[in-house]
């Protein structure tokens, strides 16, 4: 992460800033939680320091962030939609504290559940194999290393931007040694992990390419559209794993995806006709929404 040079300032002036954010955000149907988000990221402020405006009386509070930056990260949350996270350039992730930059996808809290369903179901294999496909900023793969304490963790990733970004956060967790990193696309640069992966984990792009350009202008106008856009109907890189992963896989070896709303029945059929999975399930997110696949190798 690029180092942000600090500045000390006095708590009156970050409370005239708060003050005033305060009031954009409820203008623009921004969530006012996000400016006490940032002033506990950028300044380090407790919740009830924020609730109570205590802070305003202190003679002098240090920023991680100089507040000219923060003005400006601020004035583009309002009128450009950049998401806050890319403000500081940090986000919490389990029990991660992660860089992110818009070279990666902001990771959501319902990606936690794919990590959540790996402890439930990797004693059912004994390879001690898996991988993170499409890794963006490390995060499967961060959660992965967690949970599986005696694994070694291989992951993929396309963009050199995101791998850079994936290796100093696995580096940043004390998980330098236990996740390896390579460039390239899906399977392509683990060709020696052939028939001996234990365990196979994907966010993938699955939003259909059309589908891209109406989501939220957060995620529209600065989430990389490469771990966005699935194809013409958000399937095409799902296909791909589907059709791909049994070469790998070890027998009893899992297939671990995430998905849109709506794919799920389609996801099955595939993993059916495909041939090489057995006992496919379709697992749902904290919401309720059809979220997972998971599938064993024959």
């Amino acid at each position: 992460m690029v180092e942000q040079q600090s500045e000390l300032v006095t708590g009156l002036e970050i409370w005239l800033w708060w003050k005033q954010a305060i009031s954009e955000a409820i203008a623009n149907n921004i969530p006012v939680a996000e400016v006490d988000w940032l002033l506990q990221e950028v300044a380090g402020l407790e919740p009830l320091a924020i609730r109570l405006q205590s802070f305003k009386d202190a003679h002098q509070i240090q920023l991680s962030l100089p507040m000219a930056k923060l003005a400006a990260g601020w004035h583009r949350r309002i009128h450009e939609r950049l998401p806050v996270q890319y403000i500081t350039g940090v986000t919490s992730w389990r029990r991660f504290r992660m860089e992110v930059s818009p070279a990666v996808l902001i990771p959501r809290p319902e990606t936690e559940c794919l990590i959540d369903l790996v402890a439930e179901v990797a004693d059912r294999q004994a390879v001690a194999n898996w991988v993170d496909l499409g890794t963006g900023s490390g995060a499967i793969a961060l959660g992965l290393a967690e949970v599986l304490t005696k694994c070694q963790i291989y992951a993929s990733e396309y963009s050199l931007d995101a791998l850079a970004i994936a290796k100093r956060n696995a580096i940043n967790a004390g998980l330098g040694d236990r996740i390896h990193f390579y460039q390239g696309d899906w399977w392509q640069p683990l060709e020696f992990l052939r028939g001996q992966v234990g365990g196979m984990v994907s966010n993938p792009p699955y939003i259909p390419r059309d589908t891209v350009l109406t989501l939220q202008p957060e995620v529209t106008n600065h989430e990389p559209h490469l771990a966005l856009d699935g194809g013409e109907d958000g399937l095409d890189f799902i296909r791909h794993l589907i059709h791909t992963a049994p070469d790998y896989l070890a027998s009893g070896g899992i297939w671990l995806i995430e998905m849109m709303a709506g794919q799920a029945e389609v996801v099955r059929d595939l993993l059916g006709k495909q041939g090489n999975y057995r006992d496919i399930e379709i697992h749902s997110d904290l919401a309720g929404i059809e979220r997972f696949a998971l599938a064993y190798r024959i």
